[in-house]
């Protein structure tokens, strides 16, 4: 099966050509770009699949990344994903965040259960939790600093993800701190994942930061 992968949940912007059946990346692209996913993820498609030597019709399957992040990037990803999507007549499934940084985590160390927790800024984190086959734990939530120190006290497993040193005393050896997945990871889930579970869709942990206009509205006559 050929996914192609899309990552815009970040401040990075990539695109990935992964092949099921040899389990591996024909090829990608990408930048660290901070804003501009709409501009620029095109580009980044069409570079992906020119050096994997593939064309668009090639591809069986989307697979994008569908927070928790940027709300704007976000969009832009899913809207990408379900366009592909239909043009094609494929499948398009929806990766989180935390399950990549999980799943990437159980590559370095196989066989143990993984906790992914994202720094959300305000003393909250993103979490969710993992079992050694793959299988949630529990749902996605955004958690007080408190909440999560208590919910995970003694959890015994990988701790991954940029939020990782508030509740583990020091990183394990080759686990990222980083929120940054690899698109590689992507596209593995993406060709695992069952496409019946629906099209993707953003994951919104938290509301956008829109202050409401109410007290400065002018009243109807």
């Amino acid at each position: 099966m050929i996914v192609l992968a899309l990552d815009t949940a970040g401040t990075g912007c990539f695109a990935a050509v992964y092949d099921g059946g040899e389990d591996r990346v024909l090829a990608s692209a990408g930048a660290v770009i901070g804003r501009g996913h709409a501009e620029q993820l095109m580009a980044f498609v069409d570079q992906a699949l020119e050096a994997s030597g593939r064309t668009l019709g090639e591809v069986e399957r989307i697979a994008v990344t569908i927070g928790p992040g940027s709300f704007t990037g976000i969009r832009v990803g899913v809207a990408a994903a379900r366009g592909f999507a239909l043009a094609l007549g494929v499948p398009a499934v929806g990766i989180s965040i935390l399950e990549a940084l999980a799943k990437a985590a159980r590559e370095v160390q196989p066989g143990r259960d993984v906790l992914a927790v994202m720094d959300a800024k305000r003393d909250e984190l993103y979490c969710q939790s993992f079992k050694a086959n793959g299988e949630a734990s529990d749902t996605p939530a955004i958690l007080s600093l408190d909440e999560a120190r208590r919910l995970h006290a003694g959890f015994d497993g990988v701790v991954c993800g940029s939020a990782a040193g508030f509740l583990t005393d020091a990183p394990q050896p080759g686990i990222s701190v980083s929120d940054a997945v690899d698109i590689g990871v992507v596209g593995r889930l993406g060709a695992a994942a069952d496409p019946r579970r629906g099209k993707p869709s953003p994951l919104y942990l938290r509301g956008p930061d829109v202050k409401s206009q109410a007290g400065f509205a002018v009243a109807r006559a």
